[in-house]
């Protein structure tokens, strides 16, 4: 799959929403501005909270994501605030996403740097890895 196809899946509303929410989760938008200098608020709401407590509310982990750089096509970096009253949840979040073609189709790499306390390292892990084979699932199905 070529790279502006991956990027297009990034960058798209109704895209994200089918593909980003980790196993076990849906996801809604109350705001959605996907632009260099954009934002969008995303709720992430558990499809059966009584094992895994959201950040914000019982079932859900909000977050507010401003979109500090877009390379058309190959890179978004995202700035991510958790909604939440617990300060182990607090700070902000860096998630870098870069696309680079390959023989075999697009490489998706990310970072994340300064994930707040509260956030397990295997959580976080299992989530991405979640949401990138959904992603898979959905460019090509």
């Amino acid at each position: 799959m070529a790279p502006e196809l991956v990027f297009r899946a990034w960058t798209d509303s109704a895209a994200l929403l089918q593909w980003l929410p980790p196993k076990g989760m849906h996801a809604r938008f109350e705001r959605f501005d996907m632009r260099e200098g954009g934002s969008y608020r995303l709720a992430l709401v558990y499809d059966d909270a009584s094992e895994a407590p959201g950040k914000t509310t019982a079932d859900a982990d909000v977050s507010d994501v401003r979109i500090s750089r877009i390379v058309e096509g190959s890179r978004i970096v995202q700035e991510v605030d958790f909604e939440s009253d617990d300060p182990a949840f607090q700070g902000t979040m860096t998630m870098e996403w870069r696309l680079r073609a390959d023989r075999e189709g697009t490489t998706v790499e990310f970072e994340a740097r300064n994930i707040p306390s509260g956030i397990r390292a295997r959580d976080h892990a299992e989530g991405l890895t979640s949401s990138l084979a959904n992603l898979a699932g959905y460019l090509e199905p």
